[in-house]
């Protein structure tokens, strides 16, 4: 069984595409872009903010001109001042738990499982999230997008969520996410992998990291985690 079991947040505890989606396209239609629709984002979401906006920046059509490094970094900033404070207003308007992880968490802490959250969102977001909606449970570290630091695949996330039970050795950890990237992350950490079909990304983009488990429910979840 699992005795730490740490958790990427947007697909995998999360709905928040819609409310993502949306705040991007705020951002981009207040710089002077055109916005997209929202199934665009369960592709462009995944990889920090910063990648976000460089992504939603470039045309659609893979045949149209594309947009010069120069002008997308230079207005990267400008998105994010425009996302951050509608993101902040708007970050529950659709967002919620996907059906039965509350269920799930409470089992797991039940259980003694240790529970975290490591993710590629902007911290402050990620933090007002996670208390809004899992405000009830203990979670050892919640670590998302910070100055200085890697984004995942990157690793270190997971190292500094480790540091903080030391006892703990790799064969006690669990990472689980809906995307290539946590799968990713969770191998480089030298760690179990779970990939979880109800998220973002497809079955096909899971299986191809060669993750530990690829399940559909949340109580193959749970199984998987305290088998």
């Amino acid at each position: 069984m699992a005795r730490l079991a740490i958790f990427d947040l947007d697909g995998t505890l999360l709905d928040t595409i819609e409310d993502l989606g949306n705040a991007t396209n705020h951002a981009l239609e207040s710089c002077g872009f055109p916005v997209r629709p929202i199934d665009d984002y369960y592709q462009l979401v995944g990889r920090g903010i910063y990648n976000l906006f460089r992504s939603a920046m470039q045309p659609r059509d893979p045949q149209a001109p594309r947009i010069s490094p120069e002008e997308i970094e230079g207005n990267v900033e400008r998105m994010a001042s425009c996302f951050i404070p509608y993101y902040d207003a708007h970050k529950v308007d659709c967002t919620r738990p996907y059906d039965g992880i509350l269920q799930m968490l409470r089992l797991l802490s039940d259980a003694g499982v240790l529970l975290a959250v490591a993710s590629n969102k902007y911290q402050d977001g990620l933090e007002k999230l996670v208390v809004h909606f899992f405000g009830d449970f203990s979670f050892v570290k919640i670590l998302g997008q910070r100055e200085g630091q890697p984004i995942k695949p990157d690793p270190a996330i997971v190292g500094q969520i480790m540091a903080e039970v030391p006892e703990l050795s790799r064969e006690d950890v669990v990472y689980i996410g809906d995307s290539n990237v946590d799968m990713q992350t969770g191998a480089n950490a030298g760690v179990r992998t779970i990939g979880v079909t109800w998220g973002f990304r497809s079955r096909k983009e899971l299986e191809d990291c060669n993750p530990s488990a690829v399940v559909d429910t949340v109580e193959a979840l749970t199984a998987e985690i305290l088998r």
